[in-house]
């Protein structure tokens, strides 16, 4: 996997907060980690092409992302409502900005090098 996270995209991850995931009981899975973020609609909408494909991060060496939509293991972290924010533009204008909270799968890069 040599795929890199774009960079046009890294404010999107920059203030990510990292979680972990503590599945549930039954699935046996022990508890990964990853990283939570608050993003506009807007910007998810410009990331929903790269959902559940895994991505190495330039700003954090060794390590990979993967941002969860439907994957059924992780249903509680799928994207979820993360409130609106009313505004008003300089020239008075009311507007409204929607936020979702998504997770991103954080873990290692785990490749062999041929011999």
């Amino acid at each position: 996997m040599r795929r890199m996270w774009p960079e046009e995209f890294n404010a999107i991850i920059s203030g990510a907060e990292e979680v972990t995931l503590e599945a549930p009981a039954e699935a046996g899975e022990a508890p990964r980690k990853a990283l939570k973020a608050r993003i506009t609609m807007q910007d998810y909408e410009r990331i929903w092409p790269l959902a559940e494909m895994r991505f190495r991060l330039g700003d954090r060496d060794g390590k990979a992302i993967t941002l969860i939509t439907t994957n059924p293991h992780y249903h509680a972290w799928h994207p979820k409502d993360g409130g609106s924010v009313d505004s008003v533009s300089d020239s008075g204008r009311h507007y409204k900005t929607d936020y979702l909270v998504v997770h991103f799968l954080l873990d290692d890069v785990k490749e062999t090098s041929p011999a």
